[in-house]
């Protein structure tokens, strides 16, 4: 069945965390009436068939005729209750990916959409798009980085069908800025020749690659840390890491958030400390809050290593290797022009955005 495909080739990427990590990334399969989609939040490398939520297609098409309210809020509310509502029966209880309309636009059986951090070190780079068309200057769409739901459909929808217009076929490979990238294919082994394609392309235009030799890791709590609520703390260093913590100025290309995934598991404001003592590290901790307005879920060490902080041990966990695959975003970048961080409004609505929040809570269960 192809759904058991689906879930097959859903688990063969979610376990390689050089393409997603957690609950990034979705996948999903059509045929003429249903489309079969990962459920927000959820894992790809734990999908199975049964899991994938079932979408009336037709009760889909329907979004693309209604008129929404112009503030966003009030827009990406009314898009998500028209989406639960196309929930085939005896899917109550499941959430599509926010990413549903995405799937359902690309005339695909299959689409796959990964987190690649050697696609992002494009994606979030200054030279992006400049690099994606020296790349793949006839196979693939490139868009502008743009706050992730309904909008961001009606974007795509638009560059897919010019994209038909102008080459008299289907586009099947979509960079999104700051995000990641989408494939389409009618067949599993289409989805994984075309990834194979891409992954080789980077390959020939890394510069460097991050050196995570001489790993450090440790768990426990920490002062920081007791202070909300008992939470955990997960701590990492490697020889990559140790560069970025060396300094405030050499932590900078970390310093902010890359993609909506790194800003859901480890946050959008990491903090930087010089602190050479508890209190001082404490100190430094409720003044970021007074900053940012929220706890930071990565506190950085000069000199020392990043912990990442959390409710439970999975929260502090996540936030870490979200971490680490910034790092990896970081490094991919000085191939393309250096790093580039999602712009501020973006980061505003993501943190404030009820669809991540979801997927939050779902995470760290």
């Amino acid at each position: 069945m192809s759904t058991e495909a689906l879930a097959e080739i859903s688990r063969y990427y979610g376990s390689n965390p050089d393409y997603v990590i957690a609950g990034g990334g979705n996948t999903s399969f059509k045929d003429s009436e249903t489309l079969y989609i990962k459920g927000s939040g959820t894992a790809l490398a734990n999908a199975v068939p049964e899991a994938f939520v079932r979408m009336d297609r037709k009760a889909l098409a329907r979004i693309w005729e209604k008129t929404y309210p112009s503030e966003s809020a009030a827009r990406e509310k009314a898009v998500l209750a028209d989406l639960m509502a196309a929930k085939r029966t005896g899917e109550e209880q499941k959430r599509p990916s926010v990413e549903t309309m995405l799937h359902e636009i690309m005339p695909f059986q299959y689409v796959v959409h990964l987190h690649p951090a050697m696609v992002n070190g494009m994606t979030c780079s200054k030279q992006g798009e400049i690099a994606m068309k020296g790349m793949f200057p006839i196979e693939a769409i490139w868009i502008p980085s743009t706050n992730p739901g309904y909008i961001l459909s009606l974007k795509v929808k638009k560059a897919l069908e010019d994209f038909k217009a102008k080459n008299g076929r289907q586009g099947a490979i979509i960079f999104l800025q700051n995000h990641g990238v989408f494939v389409g294919a009618n067949s599993i082994d289409g989805i994984k020749d075309t990834y194979r394609d891409i992954m080789g392309r980077f390959e020939k235009n890394i510069m460097r690659k991050p050196d995570f030799s001489g790993e450090t890791r440790s768990h426990g709590y920490t002062p920081i840390v007791e202070e909300i609520s008992r939470g955990k703390a997960a701590f990492l260093c490697n020889n990559e890491i140790a560069k970025f913590v060396k300094d405030r100025s050499s932590f900078a290309p970390v310093s902010s958030a890359f993609t909506p995934d790194h800003i859901v598991y480890a946050g959008s404001n990491p903090l930087f400390t010089d602190a050479q003592s508890e209190s001082a590290g404490l100190d430094s901790y409720k003044k970021h809050i007074e900053k940012t307005g929220r706890p930071p879920k990565i506190a950085a060490v000069q000199g020392l290593g990043i912990f990442g902080l959390g409710i439970n041990e999975k929260a502090a966990n996540l936030a870490v290797e979200l971490f680490k695959d910034a790092v990896k975003v970081a490094v991919y970048s000085e191939s393309f022009g250096g790093p580039l961080f999602m712009v501020q409004d973006q980061i505003d609505f993501i943190n404030n955005w009820e669809v991540e929040a979801f997927r939050t809570k779902v995470a760290e269960k």
